[in-house]
């Protein structure tokens, strides 16, 4: 591996850490709201910022903290903006030693990048100008192949995936696009394919809920944005072995970097599978302390469906850190 600006882990654990077996989270697009980085603006790594937007071309301080809440949808500013606090978060939690024994690293979508980069495989700059090509290339495509996506509830996965097959026979274009926990499914499709799925849902006991997003993100009608892709992929080094990371399209650990290109293509087209991907981490990999690292805790709720006796931790601000470092009374 080389050591250049890839990421430093810790693993000096806090006092609440103990032994155990921590697993690093990052979350994916949809983590983003206005003024998302001034939890981390007086934090010592900060500069980090100045150095991302120069990776990417775009001015990240002023998206972190003046953007606004319409800008922050659109897909290729998002994902720049979450992968940046993702990143700051993981330098704060490592500095101050709360991340304990880290023995692998997983990312929801997007937070594939950054767990690419917590675990070794990029250096930051590689990972900052991955994230920039390719939330332009899915900008660009969803431009021009509209689609949408919405969140299914009380439905399990194999009913959901049954829906979406009548719904494709029936000739409308329908994919589940994540699995992220039991009663937590994702749709991607066109208005009409998520629709038609919203009317068979509800017949089956289940509910629909539209999602606010720039396209039909993780399904076929992204195979242009891989495309685009490709050409950034190959034009980055990765690490020839690293810390384990668990890829979310089929939910397997991966120490080193020949397989990184194929997976993250085929990420852009293919379903999350984020409760296997958990389920990996917990029981393969023996992961007992779940650490989510970026804004929200969206992850934490699904861990905790999915891993029910792992502990999890949520770094979302400067302020969460604190506590945790904070002495014991």
């Amino acid at each position: 591996m080389r050591h250049d600006d890839r990421a430093s882990t810790e693993n000096s654990a806090s006092t609440d850490s103990g032994n155990a077996r921590t697993a690093l989270v990052f979350p994916g697009q949809g983590a983003q709201k206005q003024g998302m980085g001034e939890v981390w603006r007086e934090a010592e790594s900060w500069p980090l910022v100045a150095g991302i937007s120069e990776h990417t071309g775009v001015d990240v301080e002023d998206l972190l903290l003046k953007a606004d809440d319409e800008t922050l949808r659109r897909t290729d500013l998002a994902q720049i903006a979450v992968f940046t606090t993702e990143v700051l978060a993981h330098r704060e939690a490592a500095a101050a030693g709360v991340l304990g024994e880290v023995v692998a690293c997983a990312g929801h979508s997007l937070g594939e990048y950054t767990a690419l980069y917590a675990a070794g495989a990029l250096s930051l700059a590689d990972a900052a100008r991955l994230v920039a090509a390719r939330g332009r290339a899915m900008r660009v495509c969803a431009e021009r192949s509209p689609g949408t996506m919405a969140a299914v509830v009380r439905l399990a996965a194999e009913t959901v995936e049954a829906l979406a097959a009548r719904a494709q026979e029936a000739g409308e274009e329908l994919w589940v696009a994540n699995v992220n926990a039991p009663g937590a499914i994702v749709v991607s499709g066109t208005a009409d394919g998520v629709a038609r799925l919203g009317e068979s849902a509800v017949e089956s006991g289940g509910k629909v809920i539209p999602l606010k997003v720039g396209g039909a993100f993780h399904s076929p009608r992204m195979a242009d944005a891989a495309a685009e892709l490709e050409a950034a992929l190959t034009a980055v080094e990765f690490a020839a072995e690293h810390m384990p990371v668990v890829a979310n399209v089929d939910a397997r650990a991966y120490a080193d970097g020949g397989r990184w290109r194929e997976l993250e293509l085929r990420q852009l087209t293919s379903p999350v599978r984020w409760e296997e991907c958990v389920r990996t981490l917990a029981g393969e990999l023996g992961c007992t302390r779940f650490v989510e690292l970026g804004p929200g805790r969206q992850l934490t709720g699904m861990i905790r469906r999915i891993a029910k006796d792992a502990a999890t931790v949520p770094v979302d601000s400067s302020a969460a850190l604190a506590k945790l470092t904070a002495p014991s009374d």
